[in-house]
């Protein structure tokens, strides 16, 4: 049972990837990029790093919001 949540985040984690390649608007390759941290977290979890899986789940939305906001701005 555990393979194929590992697998369900494996395809996750793929996804997430080609979306960040293949993207060319800023906001759509963010986007990608968290579901790639999204999909790669779950296998820290796994490894026993669970200290660094706090960081990164806390780490990585915040600075989502702020290079979102960063890439929404129009000029000086």
């Amino acid at each position: 049972m555990i393979e194929v949540v590992l697998y369900v985040f494996a395809a996750i984690a793929l996804i997430g990837t080609v979306s960040a390649a293949f993207q060319r608007d800023p906001f759509d390759k963010l986007i990608g990029i968290g579901v790639l941290a999204a999909g790669v977290l779950p296998f820290v979890v796994v490894r026993g790093y669970l200290d660094v899986a706090v960081a990164v789940a806390l780490i990585v939305p915040v600075t989502t919001i702020i290079v979102l906001l960063v890439c929404r701005r129009d000029g000086p």
